[in-house]
């Protein structure tokens, strides 16, 4: 959130709102917060004290109490672009894995592109586009995040966020010698992006180059370590073990359909699974089902004699936990996500269980 002027204040609560306005871009958002409800005790509907009491909190990490603060500065004002941009911001940005707040934060982007294309206003088109990129790959829509990143840059073609999104959305699209041209790019004006070298990282691992992998994971670790950790590693014995407890660990009712269905365990995803699909799977993903459906399968269909197997995939998922118990659990998760998958059931079902 940047400082403005604003005719909606008035003169008595300005300076309560400067000193709100200071403490923030100092980083003191508890005492933005306070100032921010000093003015509000006087004037509920000040526009300006609502949209910094939301950012502050939103800054704060109190997402829940700053989704229903920028509601309220929406309810006051809702055509201004600055707090729909801020809202966007936090469902797509600060939401997590929050499938819901993200697809709710597209839905402002959409509002917030079409009201300032109107406004004439560029650069806030520019952010509302690269937000929109950003969450159109956290729910995989990652051909819809190109064209909106492929726009963004139409309008800042030197913008390093837009540029590394963009890598992105090619990386999960399979494209990878698109993807390792865009984030060497990103790299020659921005050699400290963190994000670049840990996708860099990726795609030496899938091309066997374990030494440029590996120096481009520590880097990504060195320049940002709340983001980026060393993988929790199991030996492969170690692993298999945690596999069987996994099934094991099944329900009565799912384990009925494992008669016949191999469980392997593989470094990394094949390109030949990943663009089976269309669009193609995502390189990280943690497992994945080959073969058909229980309800799928006839005695006249030609494809019923190719053996249905589930497929772990031990790299990603050592990269995808902290810990060695999440580790396991998340094994757990998988094998009972990918038979799911053997059960008839879609990503929106696995996704309501919360086994996406």
């Amino acid at each position: 959130m940047g400082t403005r002027t604003s005719k909606r204040t008035g003169v008595g609560g300005m300076e309560a709102l400067d000193a709100a306005a200071q403490a923030f871009e100092a980083g003191d958002f508890d005492a933005a917060l306070a100032a921010a409800d000093r003015v509000l005790t006087q004037s509920r509907d000040n526009l300006d004290a609502l949209h910094l009491r939301a950012t502050a909190l939103m800054e704060l990490g109190r997402l829940e109490e700053a989704g229903r603060a920028f509601g309220a500065a929406l309810r006051v004002a809702p055509e201004d672009l600055e707090v729909l941009l801020d809202t966007a911001d936090c469902l797509i940005c600060r939401a997590g894995e929050d499938r819901e707040a993200v697809e709710e934060g597209l839905g402002f982007c959409a509002k917030g592109k079409r009201l300032a294309q109107k406004a004439g206003d560029v650069e806030v088109l520019y952010e509302f586009l690269v937000l929109e990129g950003m969450g159109l790959n956290q729910v995989g829509e990652c051909r819809a995040a190109l064209e909106s990143l492929d726009a963004a840059l139409g309008h800042l073609p030197s913008s390093p966020d837009a540029q590394v999104e963009r890598g992105f959305a090619l990386f999960e699209l399979c494209r990878f010698d698109e993807a390792k041209a865009a984030l060497d790019k990103v790299l020659t004006e921005a050699p400290d992006e963190a994000w670049a070298h840990q996708y860099l990282g990726l795609m030496a691992e899938r091309r066997g180059d374990a030494k440029e992998a590996q120096r481009r994971f520590a880097k990504a670790q060195a320049l940002a370590p709340k983001e980026f950790f060393p993988p929790v590693e199991l030996g492969e014995a170690e692993f298999d073990r945690a596999v069987e407890d996994a099934v094991k660990a099944l329900p009565r009712h799912a384990k009925q359909y494992l008669d016949n269905v191999t469980i392997a365990v593989e470094d990394l995803p094949a390109d030949e699974d990943l663009l089976a699909e269309d669009p193609p799977l995502s390189p990280s993903i943690l497992g994945v089902f080959r073969g058909l459906a229980v309800g799928e399968r006839s005695v006249t269909n030609a494809f019923d004699h190719v053996p249905a197997s589930i497929v772990l995939y031990q790299k990603n998922l050592e990269r995808f936990a902290r810990s060695r118990e999440e580790l396991i659990e998340q094994i757990g998760i998988t094998v009972m996500h990918e038979v799911g998958h053997l059960m008839g059931l879609d990503e929106d079902d696995l996704w309501q269980r919360g086994l996406d």
